[in-house]
């Protein structure tokens, strides 16, 4: 009888902790973006997003969600999901925490070409082939494409839309191929997207940041960027910032292994 009643009670026990769920966090993310985040999780903004999942002892799961036009009020916004791992640091739409790193567009070259040392002043812009990346209209365009047009430098720039072709992979990196191809000289191109795929590309290619960094006094090159969340949820972003500040070394490890340029602030 005594060893019957603790089978039940054993029973008991475990029948009520699985009445216990484990919490759920839901990062929203691109399922078709590196090197911040892909629908198989290999991104640096997938690993982030499990570090903080895992802290807070939370299962995490995903609303994918291509980063066009809209994709706050779609996702966060719509309570979709919890955090975005990837936001700058001082969009007014969502709630944004400590940023975790701070990187800029980088002039990106072929190591053979004798392109060492450009800034946006160098006159040999003048003469080369130049790919930038493009929103959209005038009004959204990247601070490199707007910086080159106040200097006149508009009939040899090329652009390359940051959407892209969703059909193939990684859109984004089109602009860092054309480089290898030769199809432009140089590109100016931000800093995460071109530190991950020069470290992979075939062709040696060379890295410098875009200088002045704060061109005009009216374009910044460099950006901090933090986790977002919903306006309003103090107490997830108190939690993810203590995450971010508990974990600092091993977030800027995991930036280095995806060769993000970082870099301190007006440097």
């Amino acid at each position: 009888m005594k060893r019957l009643w603790s089978i039940l009670l054993a029973a008991a026990l475990l029948g009520s902790c699985e009445l216990i769920p484990q919490p759920t966090l839901t990062a929203c993310a691109d399922p078709n973006n590196l090197p911040f985040s892909n629908q198989a999780r290999q991104g640096f903004e997938n690993k982030l997003a499990q570090m903080i999942a895992t802290d807070l002892h939370a299962r995490l799961q995903y609303v994918w969600w291509a980063q066009r036009r809209g994709y706050v009020r779609n996702t966060l916004n719509e309570r979709k999901c919890d955090f975005w791992p990837g936001v700058g640091s001082n969009v007014e739409m969502i709630a944004t925490t400590r940023p975790y790193y701070r990187s800029t567009y980088m002039f990106v070259s072929r190591a053979d070409e004798n392109l060492k040392g450009l800034t946006l002043d160098d006159p040999r812009l003048k003469k080369l082939t130049i790919g930038v990346q493009m929103v959209g209209n005038d009004a959204t365009n990247t601070p490199p494409a707007h910086a080159l047009a106040s200097r006149g430098i508009v009939a040899n720039v090329r652009g390359y839309m940051l959407y892209g072709d969703y059909a193939k992979p990684n859109p984004p990196a089109e602009i860092v191929r054309a480089v290898e191809r030769g199809d432009v000289d140089v590109a100016l191109v931000w800093g995460p997207l071109a530190g991950y795929f020069a470290a992979k590309s075939p062709v040696p290619l060379r890295l410098e940041p875009v200088t002045p960094w704060m061109a005009d006094m009216t374009y910044p090159m460099q950006f901090d960027i933090s986790v977002g969340v919903q306006n309003g949820n103090d107490r997830l972003l108190k939690k993810i910032d203590q995450v971010l500040q508990r974990r600092s070394a091993d977030i800027r490890k995991l930036l280095a292994d995806y060769h993000v340029p970082t870099i301190e602030a007006g440097s």
